[in-house]
């Protein structure tokens, strides 16, 4: 499955169902077939996909030094959320919602 971001005001965003589905937990949607993310709500979002990043960040950091694993050999949450921020950010500065659909 997978998760289908659409706004007015920038192309489509298109997760895999897990990444997805941990993005839209973390800005405390429900993830479901579809819903939005209205304007309002967008710098709360980011603000939630930031500390995450944040707290994610520091658990690899801390993990690739116990198992001595070189650090690149997993996609972090920074790396998938980005393109996700940035579109909140174009549709927040275009006062366009986004819906999302599976």
């Amino acid at each position: 499955m997978l998760y289908k971001f659409k706004s007015k005001a920038d192309g489509d965003l298109i997760m895999l169902e897990a990444n997805g589905r941990k993005v839209l937990e973390i800005i405390g949607k429900t993830p479901g077939a579809q819903g939005i993310i209205l304007v309002a709500e967008m710098a709360g979002a980011v603000a939630a996909l930031q500390a995450a990043i944040v707290l994610d960040d520091a658990a690899r950091k801390a993990a690739t030094v116990e198992a001595k694993v070189h650090e690149m050999d997993t996609v972090s949450l920074h790396q998938r959320a980005k393109p996700f921020i940035d579109m909140l950010h174009r549709c927040e500065k275009e006062n366009a919602d986004v819906t999302w659909g599976t």
